[in-house]
């Protein structure tokens, strides 16, 4: 059984000076929610999950690429992604996204 968790998302940001800080906040029997740093110009190639997924733009901004669709990052959107579904992404400035997995692999 997983145990409950509260965490301040704004107060754990770390920015790294290149690539991704991520932190796992819960790892739960179906369920996985990492907060993940990203620093200015930092891409993550296209990749799939084999589980759904969404992501929740805490800070910053950039572009996220679902699908082949565009899609503008900014503080609010949220993105939810089927299982298998290609996604990448690249930060243009400071960002940090919720990233939250459901499911079983």
């Amino acid at each position: 059984m997983t145990k409950s968790a509260v965490r301040n998302l704004f107060e754990m940001m770390e920015f790294p000076k290149e690539g991704v800080f991520s932190k796992v906040l819960v790892k739960g029997e179906a369920s996985n929610h990492t907060l993940m740093c990203l620093a200015k110009g930092t891409d993550i190639s296209e990749h799939t999950s084999t589980r759904e997924a969404s992501v929740t733009v805490l800070k910053g901004k950039g572009t996220f690429v679902l699908n082949g669709k565009r899609i503008k990052m900014a503080p609010g959107v949220f993105i939810f992604m089927p299982k298998n579904t290609p996604h990448s992404l690249k930060a243009s400035e400071d960002s940090a996204i919720l990233l939250s997995l459901s499911g079983k692999d």
